[in-house]
């Protein structure tokens, strides 16, 4: 009879969760950290110490929207309580980030976007707002959309809805009214109005669709469809629905053209041809 022998198992170590920006993030901090001294303990406090992406992050937008009003340790528990009630936000955030990376040639870094990008901080701000407006804290929400406004220039209704993959390049002087609706994968540059027409409290603002690049200056007046995939260009005033896969540009705007690509907000190709 063969004798039972003393097997023991020892417990695999758990499997480290693949995180490739924050790991990057974290790393590009070091570096950044090592060549200027100087920079240091402002990269230790807002990347380096923390332990997750989404714990970075709201640190970082919470102390840029500091207050007497409301200070940045109470903003970080409102932060908090909507990622344990959204964690979808996590992927969100990342897809945020990546689009920003992606799409705007001053971004060699993650760190970049998520410590210097004022368009980035607008954005997830925002998010945060839209949540406690459809969680039934109205007066937050505004008072967040009025602090987003004072730091960042952009004045984003927390009502509107904004979908994932959007790049907001620098954002200063961008208005989205109350009842927009954004599609994923825009982009968005500087001095863009998705403005309402007359007063009424109607759906009156415009709906972007997917994949839409609309250029500086840009405005977009009423509750039309700009159609997916397509370019609005710089300075163009548009008041009628645009197709899909189309460019617009002038005063009133007209359709010039197609679009030149199959999704232009990830090509950021503003140039319209010489010829239109």
């Amino acid at each position: 009879m063969v004798a039972k022998t003393d097997v023991r198992f020892e417990a695999p170590n758990p499997l480290k969760v693949m995180d490739p920006i924050w790991d990057s993030l974290r790393e590009e901090a070091r570096v950044a950290a090592e060549k200027d001294p100087v920079l240091a303990a402002f990269l230790y406090s807002t990347v380096i110490n923390h332990r997750s992406l989404e714990e970075c992050v709201i640190h970082r937008i919470c102390e840029r929207l500091d207050h007497p009003d409301m200070q940045a340790t109470l903003l970080r528990q409102v932060f908090d309580g909507m990622l344990e009630d959204w964690p979808e936000w996590s992927d969100i955030l990342r897809v945020d980030i990546q689009a920003v990376y992606d799409r705007d040639p001053a971004c060699l870094r993650f760190m970049e976007a998520v410590l210097y990008f004022k368009g980035f901080h607008a954005l997830q701000t925002h998010r945060l707002a839209h949540w406690l407006l459809n969680h039934g804290r109205r007066d937050l929400a505004l008072y967040l959309q009025s602090r987003s406004s004072s730091v960042f220039q952009t004045d984003i209704n927390p009502a509107a809805r904004i979908g994932r993959g959007i790049f907001l390049d620098h954002a200063t002087g961008l208005v989205v009214g109350e009842t927009a609706v954004i599609g994923d994968n825009v982009s968005i540059l500087h001095g863009v109005t998705l403005g309402g027409t007359g007063k009424e409290g109607a759906d009156r603002h415009p709906k972007i669709g997917s994949g839409v690049l609309i250029g500086a200056g840009a405005k977009i007046l009423g509750n039309i469809q700009i159609g997916y995939c397509s370019r609005v260009a710089a300075g163009s005033v548009v008041l009628k629905a645009v197709p899909p896969k189309t460019t617009v540009a002038g005063v009133p705007a007209k359709v010039v053209g197609e679009a030149g690509c199959s999704e232009p907000s990830r090509i950021m190709d503003q140039v319209i041809g010489a010829d239109i």
